[in-house]
């Protein structure tokens, strides 16, 4: 059997306040072109289907041209909420998308219940185990337990006791969303953490064939049979470096597992570029990112004037911009601050603490001249032991 596994859709979710819409568009257009080009058994979709609890209406309406166009082709498709989406809504007309081969899996308590699916070896269990929030699904599950491994762990004692009583020639693949010891997150990802430690064991997931997981942005293996598809787009740059794409999974008689990935349409390139403004503007190896989205982080000691508006003539993408100087060399942290003072006279430490404030740039002469008459007012009075003011009025 064969199974393509996506996940981690976000729908609605924009890049750095640009629209994504007609990229993700772009993207289930092309994930419906797989199925048919690679002939696939079923579609497994591992949550974050939408970006928010309550999606923008033009996400909703991309999610229903979705769902129509799965439902044309006949090909099953099995869904589950993930930590992104509301259970609740995404589940609406659960039971009527069933007649069109559209198994939304969105309540915990129906962990144990698989979407049964067969081909000329038998069938194949396909169970749907939603983002589990230890808070709210501990007790459903009677989990021992209240973190994120002891709800999973609860959740696949159904699925294995399930299992038991069907027949040993039955395959399975369950589908989950969660933190996996040893996947690789990104920035974009939204914390689990609240109801106990975020990662869980692979070992959760044994006596099944193929775990189909969500969560991570990356795609990734955690083991032969346990494996992340990663978001089909990136949502931020610390994803940069990805591959998006999805996991083809063949399913032989046995339940052996042969994966290859395919990838997805890119709408734009990653760039981060880092260094003065001036190199940015003018350094021929930036050539290849002026059509990128770019995240600059310029290393000017002083800021540029209107940094945005001159990048976007050489980068017109130009999204996001990070101020992080160099730092000078007779400053570096392995230099302690009494030896940075050593032998320097008061004005020059006030002439620096004023470049140092202002990110290197430096008094002027008319500062120089009214720290130095600060400096010794301060001095006289120290010496007097009252202000010079003072002892002027009564001199």
């Amino acid at each position: 059997m064969r199974l393509l596994h996506t996940s981690d859709w976000h729908l609605g979710r924009g890049f750095h306040r640009v629209s994504m819409l007609d990229a993700q568009r772009e993207f289930l257009g092309h994930l419906l072109a797989t199925v048919e080009e690679e002939r696939v058994d079923a579609v497994l979709v591992a949550g974050d289907v939408y970006d928010r609890a309550v999606p923008p209406l033009a996400a909703v309406a991309l999610f229903d041209e979705a769902l129509h166009g799965l439902a044309q082709l006949g090909v099953p498709t099995v869904m589950i909420s993930g930590n992104h989406d509301s259970a609740r809504r995404l589940g609406v007309g659960s039971g009527l998308m069933r007649h069109a081969g559209v198994h939304l899996r969105t309540d915990p308590e129906g962990c144990g219940t698989p979407v049964l699916l067969s081909d000329e070896h038998g069938d194949v269990a396909c169970y749907g185990l939603p983002y589990l929030e230890p808070a709210l699904a501990s007790a459903a599950l009677g989990a021992e337990g209240s973190g994120h491994t002891a709800v999973l762990r609860a959740a696949m004692d159904r699925v294995r006791a399930d299992l038991a009583s069907r027949p040993p020639t039955t395959r399975s693949v369950v589908l989950a969303h969660a933190f996996v010891h040893g996947g690789e997150s990104s920035d974009s990802e939204r914390d689990i953490t609240v109801g106990g430690v975020s990662s869980v064991p692979a070992s959760v997931f044994d006596g099944v064939h193929y775990a189909a997981l969500g969560h991570l942005h990356g795609c990734q293996t955690i083991s032969e049979r346990v494996r992340y598809s990663g978001s089909p787009l990136a949502y931020s740059f610390s994803e940069a470096a990805h591959r998006k794409s999805m996991w083809l999974v063949d399913l032989d008689a046995a339940g052996s597992v042969e994966a290859r990935r395919v990838g997805c349409p890119v709408p734009r390139p990653l760039a981060r570029l880092r260094g003065s403004l001036e190199e940015l503007l003018h350094d021929p190896a930036h050539a290849p990112h002026e059509e990128a989205w770019v995240e600059a982080t310029l290393t000017d000691a002083a800021r540029p004037h209107a940094p945005m508006a001159r990048l976007a003539e050489r980068f017109p993408h130009t999204v996001s911009l990070v101020f992080d100087p160099d730092p000078a060399p007779e400053t570096g942290t392995d230099v302690s601050y009494a030896r940075r003072l050593k032998g320097r006279s008061d004005q020059e430490i006030a002439e620096d603490f004023v470049g140092h404030v202002r990110t290197g740039r430096t008094a002027d002469d008319r500062e120089r001249r009214m720290l130095g008459e600060a400096l010794e007012a301060a001095r006289a009075e120290d010496a007097s032991g009252e202000a010079p003011e003072r002892a002027e009025a009564r001199g």
